[in-house]
């Protein structure tokens, strides 16, 4: 591609680096606006500019990626639900030696999960999860989104499906799916292996700090807290709890107070409360004795009946006191005769039970058939999309609870990428790159082999891995006429490992870090250069390692 005219060129790399710069740091003195923000800003001036149409804009938004960024958000809300990170959380945690052993359990586990996911998939559903593991076990959290994101990199260089460049490679290449996972997995596992020692050997000081014992309220979260939208089973009777027998008793004791004689009433009677009768038509029985009352004086009179209707307000009160705790009792099971409601509770209980454990598997039937579906080639978007909305359909209820977790300032900042790294493109400045140095790039060669990793690397860092994947992989044949399979597999290991140099290098690297940063009460803050002391010489060095275990 011909370089774009001089005011072209020189508005669209302005344009790209105020992106860059808010998409590098987000707080900005001058332009304190966010990485989202910043994302629809470098957007919106390449439009302005006119280094690419509105209509190229909108061309320039990839619907796939941001398909199956939604799809796999709503599938992952709904497999907190069904406590699957809480089991996760169990084995993560089984017999676990401290710090560095989860580290490494993370760094395993993210690679394997991203080469059967895409390593994108991989960082929506777990980045939330390793922040709760590192703050149930009291370490920083750190170390451990780098070791999600990175490790889920690597690991997704292994298939096809890893992540959006393999699968460009993967078609123009026509290289069956058994043939390339073969390739590169070799290179993959020392990979991992590698980027684990690494981190371990960076973070091994923090990672041997005992937990501070003395500072319980700090010291972890709760288990049932490593899942954070836990299923509620629908609700059992009202009369379930001790609060709503106070409720019951406080209507007994209007009833009651309704029964009592007013004072003054009924002068002269030997008054009884009967409680023979319903409490509601309660009736006072008066005993009248007319031998009595004509010889009783009114003074007397007034007096006995005085007496009596304390007597009788006394024993109200007593029969209201007896009343409640007698009902709260009974409510409780505490008098040692079963709870009132106790069958019934005990058969809501069992009902409800198993609606749970037949909801909880669905969900995961449902997350393992988009597996299967992925592993097969299925489009990767509708398939992520397609199990979302099953799981929707499945959960009977409304979904904007659901649908609220999403994080579409995640997917507003990926349009805004998109749209920025195209008018980059039209430019000319990658191409102009890559066709300068091409020539030199020869993976039958040292120097070639190092020229072809050091541009790949510096592309993917500022033009994005997919677009650098798909530009270069339209020259393979020339990289290397002889074995040109292996050519395709090394571009694909050095376009996926490059991501790994800096938050913009992948795609993965910038949803863990906006995942971290807006999740609630576990929220961090990964920065730049934090990234990049560790991107550095862990993609250098992964990369060099395993370019000659690549089987063409």
């Amino acid at each position: 591609m011909a370089m774009a005219s001089t005011v072209k060129l020189v508005l669209g790399v302005i344009a790209f680096a105020v992106f860059w710069v808010l998409a590098v740091f987000p707080a900005v003195p001058v332009l304190p606006i966010g990485r989202t923000a910043g994302s629809l800003f470098g957007a919106m001036l390449m439009v302005l500019f006119r280094v690419i149409t509105p209509e190229q804009a909108y061309a320039a938004v990839d619907l796939q990626i941001l398909g199956l960024l939604f799809g796999t958000m709503v599938v992952s809300v709904y497999l907190e639900r069904a406590d699957m990170f809480k089991y996760l959380g169990k084995l993560l945690s089984w017999r676990s030696m401290g710090g560095k052993d989860l580290l490494c359990r993370i760094c395993l586990f993210s690679a394997v999960a991203s080469a059967l996911f895409t390593n994108d998939t991989c960082c929506v559903v777990l980045t939330e999860f390793v922040l709760k593991i590192a703050r149930q076990n009291n370490l920083p959290p750190q170390p451990f989104l780098i070791a999600l994101a990175s490790s889920a990199n690597i690991g997704s260089s292994a298939t096809p499906i890893g992540n959006p460049q393999n699968l460009v490679i993967a078609v123009q290449s026509g290289i069956p799916f058994g043939k390339f996972v073969a390739g590169i997995i070799l290179a993959m596992i020392v990979g991992v292996v590698l980027n684990c020692c690494i981190l371990l050997s960076m973070y091994w000081k923090i990672l041997s700090i005992e937990k501070d014992v003395e500072d319980a309220s700090a010291e972890v979260v709760a288990e049932e807290e490593v899942h954070s939208h836990r299923f509620s089973p629908a609700t059992l009777s009202h009369f379930e709890s001790p609060a709503n027998a106070e409720n019951v008793c406080s209507v007994f004791d209007g009833l009651v107070e309704q029964a009592a004689p007013s004072e003054g009433a009924g002068t002269g009677a030997d008054l009884k409360l009967s409680h023979s009768t319903p409490v509601d038509n309660t009736t006072v029985r008066f005993s009248h004795s007319s031998f009595e009352r004509e010889r009783m004086s009114n003074a007397s009179r007034n007096q006995l009946g005085s007496v009596a209707i304390n007597h009788e307000r006394d024993e109200g009160v007593s029969s209201r006191r007896s009343l409640k705790t007698f009902i709260q009792n009974r409510a409780n099971g505490e008098d040692g005769s079963p709870s009132i409601l106790s069958c019934s509770d005990e058969k809501g209980g069992l009902i409800d039970k198993w609606k749970a454990m037949l909801w909880k598997t669905c969900v995961y039937l449902v997350t393992l058939g988009m597996v299967v579906s992925l592993l097969m080639g299925l489009n990767m978007s509708w398939t992520a999309i397609t199990a979302a909305i099953a799981l929707v359909v499945l959960d009977f209820k409304d979904a904007r609870p659901c649908l609220e977790k999403v994080s579409y300032s995640l997917l507003v900042f990926f349009c805004g990428m998109f749209i920025t790294i195209e008018g980059f493109n039209k430019t000319g400045v990658p191409s102009t790159c890559w066709d300068t140095v091409e020539p030199y790039a020869r993976i039958d060669m040292v120097s070639g082999m190092v020229t072809l990793t050091l541009v790949i690397v510096v592309l993917c860092n500022f033009a994005s891995n997919v677009p650098t994947g798909s530009r270069v992989a339209a020259s393979a044949a020339s990289i290397s006429s002889s074995s040109e399979t292996k050519a395709w597999l090394t571009l694909a290991w050095v376009s996926t490992v490059a991501g790994n140099l800096s938050l913009l290098g992948s795609a993965a690297n910038l949803i863990v870090c906006e995942q971290a940063r807006r999740t609630q009460a576990f929220g961090y803050t990964l920065s730049f250069w934090t990234h990049l002391k560790f991107g550095v010489p862990s993609t250098l060095l992964v990369i060099a390692v395993g370019l000659p275990l690549i089987r063409g």
